[in-house]
C-alpha cells in the first residue's frame, strides 16, 4: 500500500515538474522571439507637403490623418493598406536631413519583443503609447539609425482608419522593402543578422528579410551624396504596372523585373514582380 502511494506521489510530482517546464519553456521562447509582423510604415522627409501629398494620391495612396504642431501639418499619414502608412514629414529647416528618416516595424507583442532585445544586450527604449495611440519603441542602430517597433492598438487612428481611405486606383496594396543609409555596411550587416536576426535575402548580403515570416524586407544603402533612397511595391504585372503609370503621367523607369517612378524630393519608389503580390 505504501509503495503504491509512493509511486503515484512519484507521478504527480513528475507531471507536475513537466508542467512547469513547459510553462517556463513557453515562457522563454515567447520572451525570446523576435519575430516581426512586417513593415508598418515608411517616413520621409519632403520640401513641399501638398505636392508630395499630390504625387502619392496619384499612385491611388490616400491621406489617413494628419498632425498639426503649431498651426502647421508636422505629419501626413498616407495609407497603402490597413496595415501599412507612409509618413510625409514636411522639412521645417533646411539643415534637416532628407529621404527615408526611419523604418518602422509591426510587431503583434511588443512587450515580448522588447524582453527579446534586451536579452541580445540591445537597448531599446520602453514601451509607450505614442501619439496616434499604438504602442511604440524605438532603439539606434550602428550609424546610429532610428528603429521604430509598433503594435497597433484597437483605438488607435490606424486602427480606426481600417477599411477607410483605400482608393481602388493603388498601383500597390503592398509595401515590401525599403532602404536604410548606413556609413559602415559590413558592421550594419552584422548588427541586423547578429542582434535583429535577419535573414539574407540577396547576394551582396545588403538585402535582408526581416525577423519572422512576412517576406518583407529592407536594404542597407551605402550614405552617399548620390545614393537615392528606394522604397518597393508588390505588383503581380509589371507592364500593366506601367501602363498604369504613365497613363498617371509620370515619367517611368523600366528594368527587367519592375518599373520605377520619382517622387518629388527623389526617392525611388519601385513596383515589382515576385515579392508577395
Amino acid at each position: 500500500m505504501f509503495l503504491r502511494k509512493q509511486s503515484s506521489g512519484f507521478y504527480l510530482a513528475g507531471l507536475i515538474a513537466i508542467a512547469v517546464l513547459g510553462f517556463v519553456s513557453v515562457q522563454n521562447a515567447r520572451a525570446q522571439s523576435t519575430d516581426l509582423t512586417g513593415i508598418a510604415h515608411v517616413a520621409l522627409r519632403v520640401n513641399d507637403l501638398q505636392k508630395s501629398q499630390a504625387f502619392y494620391k496619384t499612385l491611388g495612396y490616400e491621406e489617413a490623418f494628419s498632425f498639426t504642431d503649431n498651426g502647421r501639418v508636422s505629419v501626413s499619414y498616407v495609407k497603402v493598406n490597413d496595415r501599412q502608412f507612409i509618413e510625409l514629414i514636411p522639412r521645417s529647416n533646411d539643415s534637416q536631413p532628407g529621404g527615408i528618416l526611419h523604418t518602422c516595424f509591426e510587431v503583434a507583442d511588443i512587450e515580448a519583443l522588447h524582453r527579446a532585445y534586451v536579452e541580445r544586450g540591445l537597448q531599446p527604449t520602453e514601451p509607450k503609447k505614442a501619439r496616434a495611440g499604438n504602442l511604440l519603441f524605438v532603439m539606434h542602430g550602428p550609424d546610429n539609425q532610428l528603429l521604430e517597433y509598433t503594435q497597433y492598438m484597437p483605438d488607435s487612428l490606424h486602427s480606426q482608419s481600417r477599411g477607410k481611405h483605400l482608393l481602388q486606383n493603388r498601383v500597390s496594396t503592398h509595401m515590401v522593402e525599403a532602404t536604410t543609409p548606413v556609413h559602415d555596411l559590413a558592421a550594419e550587416r552584422s548588427y541586423y543578422t547578429g542582434k535583429l536576426a535577419f535573414k539574407g535575402a540577396g547576394s551582396d548580403g545588403n538585402e535582408m528579410y526581416i525577423a519572422g515570416n512576412s517576406g518583407d524586407k529592407v536594404q542597407l544603402q551605402l550614405d552617399t551624396p548620390t545614393a537615392k533612397p528606394r522604397v518597393v511595391f508588390a505588383v503581380e504585372n509589371v507592364g500593366q504596372a506601367a501602363k498604369e503609370l504613365r497613363g498617371r503621367g509620370l515619367k517611368v523607369q523600366k528594368s527587367r523585373h519592375a518599373v520605377s517612378v520619382t517622387d518629388p524630393d527623389g526617392a525611388v519608389l519601385v513596383f515589382a514582380a515576385g515579392h508577395g503580390a
